[in-house]
């Protein structure tokens, strides 16, 4: 059993910045991702991470604005956000498993934060 715990949401202007953590506890797979909802949208890929290599996997709407990270010691990953766009308001999630954009290729899944960019 693994469980996640999503923390740093909030509200935020267009432009500026915002990171998540999401700190995990129990036997974790290969990776860690990011996913994310909007209203009235499916859930979506935003980043992957892999716990061993630090290879990581961005979806081409945050490259080059997001930054996945993570920290072995203290079993967390973290989403940094840059210039962040209204586009960019969702529910947030982490989630454990494979590393792919794919949602059935994760197992486990926080509890989601907020995003809210204003315009």
């Amino acid at each position: 059993q693994v469980q996640l715990v999503e923390s740093g949401g909030g509200l935020v202007q267009a432009g500026g910045s915002l990171r998540l953590s999401c700190a995990a506890s129990g036997r974790t797979s290969s990776s860690m991702g990011w996913f994310r909802q909007a209203p009235g949208k499916e859930r979506a890929f935003v980043a992957a991470i892999s716990w061993s290599t630090g290879n990581t996997y961005y979806a081409d709407s945050v490259k080059g604005r997001f930054t996945i990270s993570r920290d072995n010691a203290k079993n967390t990953v973290y989403l940094q956000m840059n210039n962040l766009k209204p586009a960019d308001t969702a529910v947030y999630y982490c989630a454990d498993g494979l590393g792919t954009a794919l949602i059935s290729d994760y197992y486990y899944w926080g509890q989601g934060t907020q995003v809210t960019v204003s315009s």
